[in-house]
C-alpha cells in the first residue's frame, strides 16, 4: 500500500530543501510532535543510500541521506505533552527492550515511490511482519497514556512557508493512528526524489527481496513536511545474553 499522496508531497517538499519558515519561540512548546522509529542495519543503509546516489544523479534536486535526513522506518507519530517525554523515552525504551529488536529479521520486498505532482518519493517497501505490526502495536499503547489529539506547529522543530502546509502535517500526525496503523501500516524506508517517469521504470525493474534487522530505535522530534528532523533519544540493538 502507498503512503497518502499528502505524505509523498510533504517529502517532496523536503527533498527540494524546503525548510524555510518562521523560527520557533525559545520558550519549549507545551506539545511536542514525534516519530518513534526503527534505524535500519548497514545492510539496508548500503542499499537506500546505493538508490539515494542513483536517484540523486538523475535528479539533484533529491535529498541526500546524511544526518538531516537518516534511513529509518518510522512506526508511530504523535502529539505528545512536551513535560511527559521523558515517561514517553521510559515507556517506548521498554517496549524496545521487550521486543528484543536485535533478534528481529526484515524483509525488504520491493521499490515504491508515493507520488507527488510531476515528481515522487522513491522507497523500499518493508514487508510489515507480525513481529512489525505488534512492536507498533506495544509502541502506540505505550505511549497513548502522554498523547494529546492535536498540537500546533510549534510542536515541530520548523513552520513551513504556509499555513495550509501546516494544517495539512498537523492533521497528518493527529490522525497517524489510526490511519497509517495496524492493516494500514506501511513500513518503508525513503531514499530520495526524482520525476515520476524515471521512478515508474525504476519500480518495474526486477527487484530481489533481502533480509536486514534493525540497528536499534528512537525518537525524534517532526519537523517540516514530516521530516525525523530533532533526535531526542536512540536505544542501539543490543542482543540478549
Amino acid at each position: 500500500m502507498k503512503p497518502s499522496v499528502m505524505l509523498g508531497a510533504g517529502l517532496v517538499g523536503l527533498a527540494l530543501a524546503a525548510f524555510a519558515g518562521p523560527a520557533m519561540a525559545s520558550t519549549p512548546p507545551s506539545v511536542t510532535a514525534i516519530d518513534i522509529l526503527l534505524e535500519p542495519d548497514a545492510t539496508m543503509v548500503r542499499r537506500a543510500e546505493a538508490d539515494n546516489a542513483r536517484l540523486r544523479q538523475t535528479f539533484p534536486k533529491s535529498f541526500a541521506l546524511d544526518e538531516a535526513h537518516r534511513p529509518h522506518i518510522t512506526l508511530v507519530q504523535r502529539f505528545v505533552r512536551t513535560k511527559d517525554l521523558p515517561r514517553v523515552y521510559a515507556a517506548a525504551g521498554k517496549v524496545f527492550a521487550d521486543a528484543d529488536v536485535s533478534a528481529m529479521r526484515l524483509r525488504a520486498v520491493r521499490c515504491y515511490y508515493a507520488p507527488g505532482g510531476q515528481v515522487g518519493v522513491a522507497g523500499i517497501v518493508v514487508e510489515p511482519s507480525p513481529e512489525l505490526k505488534a512492536l507498533q502495536r506495544s509502541l502506540i499503547a505505550a505511549v497513548a497514556p502522554f498523547t494529546v489529539e492535536t498540537g500546533t506547529i510549534a510542536a515541530f522543530t520548523a513552520a513551513h512557508d504556509d499555513a495550509a502546509s501546516d494544517a495539512l502535517l498537523i492533521d497528518y500526525v493527529g490522525t497517524f493512528v489510526p490511519k497509517q496503523a495496524g492493516e494500514h501500516f506501511n513500513p518503508h524506508v525513503s531514499t530520495g526524489v526524482a520525476p515520476t517517469a524515471y521512478l515508474d521504470a525504476m519500480i518495474a525493474e526486477p527487484f530481489e527481496p533481502f533480509a536486514f534487522s534493525p540497528a536499534g530505535g528512537a525518537v525524534y522530534q517532526l519537523g517540516p513536511f514530516g521530516s525525523a528532523a530533532k533526535n531526542l533519544r536512540v536505544w542501539s540493538a543490543t542482543p540478549r545474553p
